[in-house]
């Protein structure tokens, strides 16, 4: 899979069914090449214009499932 088809996929927690968005940037060993986390940034309210500068940050490991059109993760609703 490529990165381009990545961040095309919503990300969506699986605790709360919320949307999180959609994969921004990625993080990964560059020694190895394996990708540790997916950055989501996070959703902007709509009076907000300028955007938000908070962002989710998803270790690989809470990543449930990649499908064809969504990211499922497991992830804490406090974080």
């Amino acid at each position: 899979m490529r990165f381009s088809e990545l961040k095309c996929k919503e990300v969506i927690n699986l605790r709360d069914c919320q949307r999180l968005g959609r994969v921004a940037d990625l993080e990964f060993d560059p020694c190895t090449g394996c990708i540790h986390k997916i950055i989501v940034p996070e959703k902007a309210k709509w009076c907000d214009f300028f955007g938000s500068d908070k962002e989710f940050v998803i270790s690989f490991k809470e990543i449930q499932k990649i499908g064809d059109d969504i990211i499922i993760v497991d992830i804490c609703a406090n974080r």
